[in-house]
């Protein structure tokens, strides 16, 4: 570090076992860009002050993590359509006057879903959960042209909320229906499902939204957002009805080479992601 050293961090709540400096650091360090990254801790309330310091420091980028990602919105300069329509960001770039606000989080899960070749294009496939997380992922899945998404959520209420917003834009793709209600989507096909909640985040390692292995014989596939565990009890029951599990590791990996791209204006070579992968997974280990 020298006095050209580049900032860039973390913002959120709790922000202490993130994985996100091992990857920006390692970025930096193999592509020898001088950038440090770091997570700070900020307690509701603060998320203006903390974006205004970041400010005044010369902060060069930021990524949101929760609880922050649709509050940090008021604090930005300018913001990408896709993030405004979401409601949610999670990658503040540096530009003159502010921050301009993404949400490389669908560019993180769609670069997962065509690596594991989790198709969705024409498909029909079930989300669980209705929070900001699926808000990302369920107009992801409508843009990339899901045939239609069951949308399962313990609150039919945010669910029909959820459903709405998006429907206004792609027409009538989603469809709300509470966790139970599984039962009345078609037992005669095979679904990606897509796992948006953080039930089963550790140290809650033997829950999962839906506990009855009757849901499970929907699954295709079964896709995770959690990373830790490495293996959800969510990825656990969809093996056990025969079908392919995956975690977020990828995901949270992929959003990250996302945001670094974008602040650094360079590409990632793909063996270098590879490379962080596996330092992720022996760290998870």
């Amino acid at each position: 570090m020298d006095a050209r050293t580049r900032l860039c961090c973390l913002i959120g709540n709790p922000v202490g076992h993130s994985l996100s400096p091992m990857i920006h650091n390692t970025l930096a360090k193999e592509m020898g860009i001088n950038l440090v990254y770091t997570a700070f801790k900020v307690e509701d309330g603060r998320v203006g002050d903390a974006i205004k310091g970041a400010d005044a420091f010369d902060v060069l980028g930021m990524n949101v993590t929760v609880p922050h990602k649709c509050r940090v919105i008021e604090e930005l300069k300018s913001i990408d359509p896709l993030a405004e329509k979401i409601g949610a960001v999670n990658t503040l770039v540096r530009t003159d006057g502010g921050y301009k606000g993404y949400n490389t989080d669908i560019t993180g899960l769609w670069r997962e879903l065509v690596e594991e070749e989790v198709e969705i294009t024409g498909r029909e496939i079930i989300i669980l959960g209705a929070g900001g997380a699926s808000k990302a992922i369920t107009y992801l899945c409508a843009s990339k042209g899901a045939y239609r998404i069951y949308l399962l959520n313990r609150s039919i209420e945010k669910a029909e909320m959820l459903a709405d917003e998006v429907n206004s834009y792609f027409g009538d793709v989603v469809c709300p229906r509470t966790l139970d209600e599984y039962v009345k989507i078609p037992h005669d096909k095979k679904y990606p499902i897509i796992q948006t909640t953080s039930v089963g985040l550790h140290p809650d390692d033997d829950n999962a939204p839906v506990l009855d292995g009757e849901f499970y014989k929907l699954a295709e596939v079964g896709v995770d957002i959690i990373f830790n565990p490495s293996e959800t009890k969510f990825m656990k029951l969809c093996k056990s009805a025969g079908a392919r599990a995956c975690n977020g590791l990828k995901m949270l990996l992929y959003q990250g080479i996302a945001a670094f791209e974008l602040w650094n204006n360079v590409k990632v070579p793909e063996e270098l992601a590879d490379k962080i992968l596996k330092m992720m997974e022996k760290e998870l280990a």
